[in-house]
């Protein structure tokens, strides 16, 4: 179905243009500050936070605005209306107990996944993580994994040309080299990242695909770097994940 311009609501784009510029690097902002990050005009962004901070959206403490928790509703009704975390957390719930290690449901969000499902076993990174969290999907497992699911030309807009960000002295922050562990993740069905994201945190993951083959979602277990060597993760837990994979894509019908 093809939208109309005219049917478009110019205040709601820049409002929710206003909300996403928040981020875990950006938690505290004025309003010059958001309207560099949002793109919008400052008198724009201005009426915008302060409907937001009347809302009960945000707080303003006559210089620097941060969201409040209220816009968890936003994120938590979307999650509640997606039929996936419901088909899903089942099995990764029996997955982790089999296991003993925590393991995670993600989608992609255009650089970033976003956690739709957890079961956690052991906290294994420093943040606590749990539907709606999100991390870069660059130098995260499932992030690899819904990378390459994308075409190539399409996965290297999203990198960038530009270094990546290093979270750890592990990540490759080079896009072309991300560009190149894609490459291998489309042909052997799996990614596995080795303290990339955090130091400490070990990580498989394989897609999720629907009945037409789509690869939808992203499932992984994390465990601590203490426990396994980054080459054993396959030979140790691959098959399980596969089976798991294939439950859930039956699921998803």
């Amino acid at each position: 179905m093809s939208i109309s311009e005219r049917d478009i609501m110019g205040g709601l784009a820049k409002g929710l243009a206003v909300i996403e510029s928040f981020d875990a690097d950006r938690p505290r902002q004025s309003i010059s500050q958001v309207a560099a990050a949002s793109g919008l005009d400052r008198a724009t962004t201005r009426r915008c936070l302060l409907t937001l901070a009347h809302l009960g959206y945000a707080d303003y403490d006559g210089k620097f605005f941060t969201l409040t928790p209220r816009v968890l509703r936003l994120g938590a009704a979307s999650l509640a209306a997606m039929p996936l975390p419901q088909l899903v957390q089942p099995s990764i719930d029996r997955l982790s107990e089999r296991i003993g290690e925590s393991s995670s449901v993600s989608i992609l969000d255009r650089g970033e996944i976003v956690y739709v499902a957890r079961a956690a076993q052991k906290k294994v990174m420093s943040i606590a993580l749990m539907p709606g969290s999100r991390l870069p999907a660059y130098c995260t497992s499932m992030g690899r994994v819904l990378l390459a699911a994308l075409p190539e030309a399409e996965a290297a807009a999203l990198l960038g040309s530009g270094p990546l960000p290093a979270r750890t002295g592990r990540t490759l922050t080079d896009p072309a080299l991300v560009l190149a562990e894609l490459a291998k993740v489309r042909a052997q069905g799996y990614a596995v990242i080795d303290q990339e994201v955090e130091l400490g945190l070990r990580s498989i993951a394989v897609p999720l695909h629907d009945i037409h083959g789509r690869t939808v979602a992203a499932l992984n277990i994390g465990l601590s770097a203490r426990q396994e060597t980054g080459e054993a993760l396959a030979p140790l837990y691959l098959a399980t994940l596969q089976q798991v994979q294939a439950e859930i894509r039956a699921l998803l019908r």
